[in-house]
């Protein structure tokens, strides 16, 4: 009966053990996976035999133990041990033939079993174990001397008996721990105190403490200082620094580790990619923390607040602008392109015919450049229809600058640009030998060249009717 109890006793407790897991944070590597320990405790007994009065005696134990390897929060190991110990009692009963009041018995049992070790944060280790041993015993009286049975060998002198503990483990060090123990010790037969023919089986209590010593306890797989159990990052490359949990450093806390981040001291709370580099979601080269213009279309230059470039400063990015190069403070429609004002054209008339037309140079060619802008389309369209409903008709189109700059160069920009009024003209069916060009160059100002707006008007294409043909 008493081994049933003991049976039941031990599995219940290791239930909850194993139970009790659910409620631990759970460990990478449990710190006694893979480790050897030796232990060595002292305590007292409590006997429970035949004799009417229990005593406390002493005993002493020491064993060896191997804690398999695991990943959860709890080992398995298997240990052998050697205990010596005494068991005592007083009050026997007259009828049983004993010739002394009180026995002593020494214990000496050596035997192996099984453990579960449970980690609590790596330092706290409830435990228990089963077991069983040989136990050899030698009962004496108060004196000393060999009690009758025993000494007329009416029976073996060693049996087999059951042992089962639990305690704690308090880890003092990385390979040093204090334990606190209690155990129980059943014998298989009634002969202990010497008596075969008692009520009661011989069993005793044991309270002990003591301290082991772990070999392998502190074993670092990855080298970087820190043993596996506290390891937080197994793995570590060789080489890399880590902080005291085995974590390689993120000295800018964005989560990517220093050797992988290519892009270290980012700001607090900036969004980084795998490499540890800002987040740049329109690939412009600025990061999207400091992009002023996102999703700005692929290809297009920014500039170092992640806007498209507006190089005239029109408020029309390039990538968009039909006319660059626009002069500063003109408007600008939404393609860039200048607004056309009433003073940009003169035109003389005559009933149903258009005989001469003046095409200024700032709002209808770009900056010191013989290309037409879009604004002048519109401006020579009004003279096409005349042009072409008379054939007959020649015509001067005659090219003119400001006095700034030399003259030859002034002549050939003053071409230039009255080539491309003919090349427009010729387009849209006008016929070319109707059309003669002239760079005037600096020649036959209409305004002063001494002021800008006086210059800006001597910038001009003028077409003039030559003739009417025959």
């Amino acid at each position: 009966m008493k081994l049933c109890a003991l049976l039941s006793i031990i599995f219940l407790s290791f239930a909850q053990l194993i139970l009790a897991q659910d409620s631990v944070v759970s460990s990478k590597d449990n710190a006694m996976s893979n480790v050897i320990g030796f232990t060595a405790e002292g305590g007292g007994t409590l006997g429970f035999t035949d004799y009417s009065n229990s005593k406390t005696n002493y005993t002493g134990k020491v064993s060896l133990e191997y804690y398999f390897p695991s990943t959860g929060m709890g080992n398995f190991g298997l240990r052998a041990f050697g205990q010596e110990g005494f068991v005592s009692g007083s009050g026997a009963q007259a009828s049983w033939g004993n010739p002394t009041n009180e026995f002593t018995t020494r214990l000496d049992m050596y035997g192996g079993g099984m453990m579960y070790a449970l980690s609590i944060d790596n330092s706290f280790y409830p435990w228990i174990g089963i077991g069983a041993s040989n136990l050899w015993f030698y009962p004496k009286d108060g004196n000393g001397n060999q009690l009758p049975n025993f000494k007329a060998e009416n029976y073996s002198h060693y049996m087999l008996a059951i042992n089962g503990d639990l305690g704690v483990r308090f880890m003092i060090s990385q390979s040093l721990s204090l334990n606190v123990n209690g155990g129980i010790i059943i014998a298989s037969k009634d002969h202990l105190d010497d008596i075969s023919s008692g009520s009661n089986s011989d069993l005793l209590y044991t309270a002990t403490v003591g301290i082991s010593y772990y070999f392998g306890r502190a074993k670092d797989s990855d080298g970087d200082g820190v043993p596996d159990y506290m390891d937080d990052c197994p793995g570590t490359p060789s080489g890399v620094t880590v902080d005291a949990t085995g974590c390689p450093l993120d000295s800018d806390g964005d989560g990517v580790p220093d050797y992988l981040d290519k892009c270290p001291n980012t700001p607090a709370g900036v969004q980084v990619d795998a490499q540890g580099c800002p987040l740049d979601s329109d690939g412009d080269g600025v990061p999207d923390y400091l992009d002023k213009c996102p999703n700005t279309p692929a290809g297009v230059a920014v500039d170092a607040t992640g806007c498209p470039l507006d190089s005239d400063g029109d408020g029309v990015p390039d990538y968009l602008d039909k006319c660059p190069n626009t002069p500063a403070g003109v408007q600008v429609d939404s393609t860039g392109c200048p607004i056309k004002k009433a003073q940009d054209t003169v035109v003389v008339t005559q009933p149903a015919e258009i005989e001469s037309l003046v095409l200024r140079g700032d709002a209808n060619f770009e900056f010191n450049k013989s290309k037409l802008l879009p604004n002048a389309y519109a401006v020579l369209d009004s003279l096409v229809g005349t042009m072409k409903a008379h054939p007959e008709y020649k015509w001067e189109v005659g090219g003119y600058t400001d006095a700034i700059g030399s003259a030859s160069y002034n002549k050939k920009l003053s071409q230039r640009r009255a080539q491309s009024v003919v090349d427009y003209l010729v387009s849209q069916g006008v016929q070319r030998n109707d059309l003669k060009i002239v760079g005037y160059g600096k020649d036959d100002p209409i305004a002063t060249n001494s002021t800008d707006e006086g210059r800006s008007m001597n910038r001009r294409v003028e077409i003039k009717l030559l003739s009417k043909g025959d």
